[in-house]
């Protein structure tokens, strides 16, 4: 069914306007219960169209974007429990195409524009949400060419729809619900927000084609106004596993991500502000309660896409999210500010191909990264490496970038560094270290104490130059920035700086004759001391003013006066004055926040504090300026000996997501559990003991023979313990296994089993073991190892293991997270509550 045709779809909603109960339907309109596979043009069309509720349909192998709404006015509609799969390039509209159609097809291309495939096209998706205005609910998508769930945003409805709402509101309108959605074996993302589609046709300005992507973000405010407050959009319970490039990316603020799952990703979440100073006006974004995982226990299979396929951290062959170079990581820190809070990383290990860290950074970035970002309470659980700052080289690029060299973020509580209230950054970066500080040579980073914000600055005339700027007490490090100009009529730097501090910046050509400081992050009398280089005999104008950027007025205007000596201003920095010194060549100011800043704002709420300074030039000299221009010794301005605070002695409670497990069906409560058995070599060799681990409770097996504990299936509380010696006893107690498996484990029982040295066990000691759910007796090897996770009781569930290894072969060990409480254990309690997903769409539709 359908065809590479506009409207050719297998089922189309066409401008049916509202469908519920806000359009007198009674009850709503629906779709239930379709399988819609081998199509040829997209799944469900929802076009103009609002309050559908899409529920229980499958989409499987088609071309184009598969659950598709279109012209970006389509609201309230509800995708509820529905599958999409193996969702491939079309041709219809610019982003359904693949490389090869991008480039092809230019059609409706203006003149001899050649699309550029990453930027233009190249964003197939299953799940193609075009307004933020809509519920997604127990939703999964998994094999798309390049997304599963998008949100996209029209800066003005396109189409049959245009005109319906004003331009821009898509992007400030409230999300929807999101909850507990799917995502796995995407190529770009599992869940991408942000981006947006061309809105004008193609013309000499601008020849790409109408509907290419184009550029948005995402910007929740309350009724779609900005001038309302900001509602958080919130993710919950997103399941993203096997996406080659990203777990998730979102770009915008307020945004929220709690209760996530994120595994065998290339990259797990990268948050991306909502736009950046000037402009932004003080969003955040921040995930809690998550998940990371860098290699599961899930090595997937080498075929269909799964084309990256080599060795994992074990050894052992597992599917890849890129080649066997690519640096994996669990969280990426781009801009800022971010929050992660209360989550837990497991297994992120380097191997020899490439690095593997919990959290990283956006590599070969240019833009700007907030000392605001700030990481608290967070569990590391097998990570070798924390943090990674990269390396010149394949995927890093040559690592040097201004973002990439300005990478920092607030280590609250210690959990990641082992000091509390330390900030991270890369171990080159000179402005924001001091003798105190902690060098971590694995991660290419330094571990400081200490305050820190930043110094935005544009430059005009030129605004091409090279910043070269250094602190005064290392002088002989100084941080080169090539700033960020996209298409503004200055260029712009803005380096991380530590506070009360003194600064020189020198340019690498003739110093710009108007340059704009704003002190951002700056708190209320927070400070630092600029030496600006000009050629000698240069003359200024200095005003300061307060820009409110949501009015576009400037108010509280001073200006600057030539103070007698540097002396002298370093001792009157509250009045507005500057020094020059023509010997050296350097302009000297004191540059202090006097308003406070609130939340996650950049600036006060009145403003922000802004020096402007216009240099009329005598002479283009574009030397450097040498000489240090502050007093020696001045104990305001040396270097700081902050120290850190004392290493944390204990582990944190506290820290790490509170639930073991993220899984798609959020209230099954899981337990962690661990087995470990030891060979008759690995005795000899005192390697290891033998143990059984449940939740945080190791029990230790240094006997011989086999270990059995027993957990109640319902409530998860070890109910006993039993020790079999194998060894020295005839026919290795078999009957005395078998009685205690047959008669003394009750109903309803989870039983772990390790091996300490088999030794004597005959065959028939393993007949007991089919109750436990092994499809036939346990023939054990002796002087091997056993490991087994079986259930007692009515069912054979799923999670059921064996692992048997005779001598010399790798010991039996195994790990799982085992459910507790199922229906199907038959568990004496009250009925099973009504899942969230269930009431929610109730909620909705009642």
């Amino acid at each position: 069914m359908g065809q590479q045709v506009m409207g050719s779809y297998p089922v189309h909603f066409h401008l049916a306007g509202d469908v519920d109960q806000k359009g007198n339907y009674d009850p709503p309109t629906y779709l239930n219960d379709l399988a819609i596979h081998h199509c040829f043009s997209r799944c469900i069309a929802v076009h103009g169209t609002h309050g559908l509720l899409v529920k229980d349909t499958i989409g499987y192998d088609t071309l184009g974007h598969c659950f598709f709404l279109e012209d970006g006015v389509e609201q309230r509609n509800t995708f509820y429990h529905n599958l999409g799969l193996l969702t491939k390039p079309g041709t219809i509209l610019p982003t359904d195409r693949n490389e090869a159609m991008c480039l092809s097809i230019r059609d409706n291309v203006y003149g001899n524009y050649i699309p550029v495939p990453s930027t233009d096209c190249m964003a197939v998706s299953t799940f193609w949400i075009a307004n933020p205005n809509n519920n997604l609910i127990s939703n999964a998508a998994a094999g798309a060419q390049d997304v599963g769930f998008w949100y996209i945003f029209h800066k003005v409805p396109t189409g049959h729809c245009e005109g319906e709402y004003e331009e821009g509101h898509a992007e400030f309108t409230p999300l929807g619900i999101f909850y507990n959605n799917r995502a796995h074996s995407n190529f770009k993302a599992g869940l991408f927000i942000g981006n947006g589609v061309k809105t004008t046709r193609a013309n000499a300005e601008n020849p790409r084609e109408y509907l290419a992507l184009d550029v948005a973000r995402f910007r929740p405010h309350k009724d779609g106004d900005p001038a309302k407050p900001r509602i958080p959009a919130i993710i919950d319970g997103l399941i993203a596993f096997k996406n080659n490039d990203h777990g998730a990316w979102a770009r915008g603020g307020d945004i929220i991500f709690r209760s996530s799952g994120f595994a065998d990703n290339g990259i797990g979440l990268t948050l991306a502000s909502d736009g950046t100073f000037p402009t932004d006006d003080g969003s955040s974004l921040e995930v809690t309660e998550s998940i990371f995982v860098g290699e599961s226990s899930n090595v997937g299979c080498h075929k269909g896409q799964n084309i990256y396929w080599g060795r994992g951290a074990n050894g052992e062959y597992r599917t890849l999210p890129r080649n066997k170079t690519f640096p994996i990581r669990g969280f990426q820190i781009y801009d800022g500010p971010v929050r992660l809070t209360k989550s837990t990383f497991k297994k992120f290990m380097p191997t020899a191909d490439r690095f593997s860290s919990a959290i990283g950074f956006f590599v070969k970035n240019s833009w700007q990264i907030s000392p605001k970002n700030n990481v608290t309470h967070l569990k590391m659980e097998d990570v070798d490496l924390k943090v990674f700052f990269g390396k010149p080289g394949q995927w890093f690029g040559n690592n040097n970038n201004d973002g990439d060299k300005t990478c920092i973020f607030h280590d609250l509580d210690g959990s990641v560094t082992g000091y509390r209230d330390t900030y991270v950054a890369r171990a080159d970066n000179y402005l924001i270290q001091h003798p105190g500080c902690i060098r971590v040579p694995r991660w290419n980073g330094i571990i400081c104490a200490g305050k820190y914000a930043q110094l935005y600055i544009q430059a005009r005339r030129p605004e091409n130059l090279t910043l070269i700027i250094a602190r005064e007490s290392y002088a002989r490090y100084p941080l080169k920035l090539h700033g960020v100009n996209r298409g503004a009529p200055y260029q712009q730097y803005q380096p991380v700086v530590m506070l009360e501090q003194a600064y020189t910046l020198n340019w690498d050509g003739s110093a710009p004759e108007e340059i704009i400081l704003y002190p951002i992050n700056f708190n209320r009398d927070d400070w630092i001391h600029l030496a600006l280089c000009y050629p000698k005999g240069t003359t200024f104008k200095i005003v300061s003013d307060v820009n409110n950027r949501q009015t576009g007025k400037v108010h509280s205007v001073e200006h600057y006066t030539l103070a007698p000596s540097l002396q002298f201003l370093l001792e009157n920095t509250q009045k507005r004055l500057y020094y020059f010194d023509k010997k050296s060549g350097y302009l000297l100011i004191h540059l202090q926040a006097n308003l406070a800043r609130k939340g996650h704002s950049y600036c006060a709420k009145q403003g922000c504090e802004r020096v402007k300074i216009i240099a009329h030039k005598t002479s283009k000299d574009s030397r450097r300026c040498s000489s240090n221009p502050f007093p020696a010794n001045d104990p305001k301005i040396l270097a700081k000996h902050l120290s850190v605070s004392p290493r944390l002695s204990s582990p944190c409670i506290q820290c790490g997501a509170s639930k073991v497990a993220i899984t798609s069906d959020p209230s099954v409560r899981y337990v962690k559990i661990e087995i470990h058995s030891q060979s008759a070599g690995d005795r000899r060799r005192n390697l290891k003991s033998a143990f059984i681990k449940i939740g945080d409770d190791v029990f230790p097996f240094k006997g011989l023979g086999l270990f059995i504990v027993v957990v109640d299936a319902c409530s998860g509380n070890v109910i006993s313990r039993r020790y079999f010696d194998t060894v020295s006893a005839y026919h290795g107690d078999t009957e005395m296994i078998n009685n205690y498996i047959r008669n003394r484990i009750k109903e309803r029982s989870v039983v772990l089993v390790c091996s300490s040295h088999i030794g004597n066990l005959t065959n028939n000691g393993g007949s007991s073991f089919m109750k436990l759910g092994s499809a036939k007796p346990i023939e054990f090897f002796r002087k091997g190892s056993f490991a087994m996770l079986g259930y007692k009781g009515q069912v054979t569930p799923s999670w059921i293991k064996i692992i048997n290894r005779a001598a010399g072969q790798k010991v039996a060990s195994l790990q799982q997270y085992v459910p507790l409480e199922l229906s199907e254990y038959k568990c004496t309690k009250k009925s099973k509550e009504i899942g969230k997903d269930v009431k929610l769409l109730k909620y909705l539709y009642n």
